[in-house]
């Protein structure tokens, strides 16, 4: 495993270990956080660790064509109850992914630090928001970084059932007008499986990363 220190660097992906961890040390500067998801890496570390970045192989992703929309989803969709917007309330919605409980985890990896770093490449538009609402009311989201070509997604939030798919779809139908090559997941989970996403070989992730 490689220690970073200050230098703006990392190894070559394919030194990563059998879990996926590539180094170890480092910052979340907005400098070394864009190079890191232009290189296919990205930090998961508990609070109180230190920065651990990953690539992990296989690697979860979505190809765009391949959404799959549940006949009662698509009626929910179509009954209009949600209001979606894009980046209109980034803070708010890594702040709910932080709070959020979630089955099997005690608590996040989402610290307070790791907030204000992708609150910062937010206000340089690196970091982008999907919000769903409901009378109002911010009920579901998630956020990511966005390639231009690709989209790494980071955590979504639910407050009311479908609201978080709400999220999602919607920002696969905005990544498809934009003609984006793939929409990121990092590591597997049978939710995302659900919605078409699957795992594909970290080399053929890397070679669809750097095609721009």
């Amino acid at each position: 495993m490689y220690y970073i220190f200050k230098d703006l660097f990392f190894p070559p992906v394919n030194e990563a270990d059998e879990e996926g961890i590539l180094a170890i040390g480092g910052d979340l500067s907005s400098e070394r956080l864009q190079l890191a998801y232009k290189s296919g890496i990205f930090p998961w570390f508990n609070e109180g660790e230190p920065i651990l970045w990953w690539s992990p192989d296989p690697r979860m992703v979505l190809f765009l064509d391949e959404l799959i929309v549940s006949k009662s989803m698509r009626n929910i969709l179509n009954r209009n109850q949600f209001k979606i917007t894009f980046n209109k309330n980034f803070a708010a919605v890594i702040s709910n992914c932080q709070k959020i409980k979630r089955d099997g985890q005690s608590g996040t990896w989402i610290s307070n630090e790791m907030i204000d770093a992708y609150c910062n490449l937010h206000e340089i538009g690196v970091a982008k928001s999907v919000e769903v609402w409901q009378d109002e009311v911010l009920v579901g989201g998630l956020y990511g970084i966005d390639l231009g070509h690709v989209f790494c997604g980071e955590s979504m939030f639910s407050k009311v059932s479908n609201a978080s798919k709400v999220a999602f779809i919607a920002l696969v139908e905005y990544l498809k007008r934009g003609n984006y090559k793939l929409l990121d997941c990092q590591v597997y989970n049978p939710h995302l499986e659900s919605l078409g996403c699957r795992e594909i070989d970290r080399e053929e992730f890397i070679s669809i990363l750097k095609s721009e």
